[in-house]
């Protein structure tokens, strides 16, 4: 049989079944009553899984002993409590004087991700200017570049760890009032601050080089890991090892004696 010819027979076969199948449900005598089909409703699909409660990082607070400052007037508090802290009048000229609770919050809210604008910086921008080796078509970050950061990390030697955690549970209701105020009105700054904390810790440390490109007009780290991670994480490793070390060490103290003063509580999330 010739190729067409078979491809002929075989789609008339076809057509000959479709016609038959249409001739039997077409052609059947109509039922004096329509049968009623029983169709068995599919069974309702299972209901969502709850969603998990939310850990939040609960501050304890012990009874405040004399009241709180309202927050639009707590620079002057806030100001004698970080020299208090710092315990250095030289190095209190690198803080700003203005909305230091909200600026601080706002910060530490913008760390994990890929920006912290300078605007709401609680310190001044570090003295200098930021300084380049290797070669032109291959800059590094100088390692005298650290030696810019130098009075942000003796602030960081500087403050106890212990007094300070205990300044920000003292004070916890007005850093939770400039967070909600930020757009969190069901959020707990204490998660964020912990979220941040955390993510600076995770920055990598490196020895060697850095290489760097510059695009534009400021310089990137030229392997794209570096780049593509949080601005607080850049910060660490643009300060040098050294400093990043004693950064960490200090935010290790900081999360030890804040998780002495915390609770987890599961709140059921909204939705």
């Amino acid at each position: 049989m010739k190729k067409n010819t078979r491809i002929a027979v075989e789609v008339a076969a076809v057509i000959v079944i479709l016609g038959g199948l249409a001739a039997y449900f077409l052609l059947q005598p109509t039922p004096l009553k329509p049968e009623q089909v029983m169709v068995q409703a599919p069974p309702p699909p299972p209901p969502p899984p709850p969603p998990k409660p939310e850990v939040r990082q609960v501050i304890e607070a012990p009874p405040a002993s004399v009241p709180l400052p309202v927050l639009a007037d707590s620079d002057n508090f806030m100001l004698d409590a970080l020299a208090g802290l710092v315990g250095n009048k030289s190095l209190m000229k690198f803080f700003h004087t203005e909305r230091i609770i909200r600026n601080i919050v706002a910060t530490i809210d913008n760390l994990p991700g890929r920006r912290a604008p300078m605007r709401v910086m609680p310190v001044e921008r570090a003295p200098g200017q930021f300084i380049t080796a290797g070669t032109e078509d291959e800059p590094t970050i100088n390692p005298k570049n650290a030696a810019r950061y130098a009075p942000y990390v003796k602030i960081a030697e500087a403050i106890d760890a212990q007094k300070l955690v205990g300044l920000y549970v003292h004070l916890y209701p007005l850093f939770q009032q400039a967070y909600e105020e930020l757009g969190y009105p069901k959020k707990y700054f204490n998660d964020r601050l912990i979220v941040a904390i955390d993510n600076l810790l995770a920055a990598p440390d490196i020895k060697g080089p850095v290489t760097l490109v510059r695009p534009s007009v400021y310089y990137q780290f030229a392997d794209p890991d570096l780049e593509g991670r949080s601005i607080g994480q850049r910060i660490l490793m643009r300060i040098g090892s050294k400093n990043g070390a004693i950064i960490k060490g200090k935010l290790r103290e900081i999360k030890q004696e804040l998780l002495l003063h915390t609770r987890e509580k599961k709140v059921e999330s909204a939705g």
